[in-house]
């Protein structure tokens, strides 16, 4: 039993730390894009990320290990779900969150699944992984929306997706504000400049993920899966706006902030598996 608590712990802190290495290609190519050499560049996703990771020197190996940890953080979010040992427990903010950890690990598990499916493509099919590029521009976000308007009601139901992104996007912006992810972090990682980078950085993806929500928002209104977009089109729409290359160098700035967040998680949170 204790071996297989260790052996959690040990995967959920290679799961932030993988998170935090996804993210830190993801900030760092927007930053760049924004104010570097030839502002202008492109952004990508987390599965363009993992594919930048396989282009690295020794990339196979780098994207192994990344991909283990997306496997671990995805099995350790599913535990936080199924077994609670926060204790959120099940009133509508405690259930809201198990269901949150659970959709988090469900992809994190299947971004695992796409990094494999890099290394080994005839072991892991229907991984999505063989096509160039990443999921830029939206495509595989266009084609489940697609799916989704399908069924009956589906305009609804893409509508329901965006209000909950825009929900999270705000539980974001609230926990950067009130830094309540402290009181999962060891006491040495509570210095003011730590929990302030931190803040950043949850802030940073709190706007994406506003951005992604109001997508959704846009295409149930027009019925058009075309307008639902990831994290690679949000990043490319705050290029494009006036002073677009401020507004792209804040928040790929901000990304990199929540890599360092992840690899803060990764050696100082609190990892209650008993």
């Amino acid at each position: 039993m204790a071996d297989r608590r260790d052996a959690i712990e040990k995967g959920a802190r290679l799961g932030y730390a993988a998170r935090g290495l996804v993210y830190l290609i993801i900030g760092g190519l927007a930053f760049l894009a924004a104010v570097g050499p030839g502002a202008g560049g492109d952004t990508t996703d987390t599965k363009g990320a993992l594919r930048t990771l396989l282009s690295q020197p020794f990339g196979q190996v780098i994207l192994g290990v990344a991909a283990l940890g997306l496997l671990g953080y995805g099995v350790w979010r599913l535990v936080m779900a199924w077994r609670d040992p926060e204790a959120e427990g099940m009133g509508a903010k405690g259930a809201a969150k198990r269901l949150g950890y659970a959709a988090s690990g469900v992809a994190n598990l299947a971004l695992a699944y796409f990094g494999f499916g890099l290394i080994f493509p005839g072991l892991f099919p229907f991984s999505g992984s063989s096509g160039g590029g990443g999921d830029s521009g939206g495509g595989g976000t266009r084609d489940w929306t697609a799916t989704l308007m399908g069924y009956p009601a589906g305009r609804w139901l893409v509508g329901l997706v965006g209000l909950v992104v825009l929900v999270v996007a705000a539980a974001f912006l609230v926990r950067a504000f009130k830094a309540s992810f402290e009181k999962h972090l060891s006491p040495e990682a509570r210095t003011d400049a730590i929990v302030n980078v931190c803040r950043f950085g949850v802030a940073a993806r709190g706007v994406v993920f506003a951005i992604i929500g109001v997508f959704f928002l846009v295409a149930a209104w027009q019925s058009d899966p075309s307008e639902a977009k990831g994290l690679d089109a949000a990043l490319e729409t705050l290029q494009r706006q006036p002073f677009g290359w401020v507004l792209l160098g804040l928040v790929g700035a901000g990304l990199v902030a929540f890599a360092f967040y992840s690899f803060v998680e990764a050696r100082y949170r609190y990892i209650p598996t008993g």
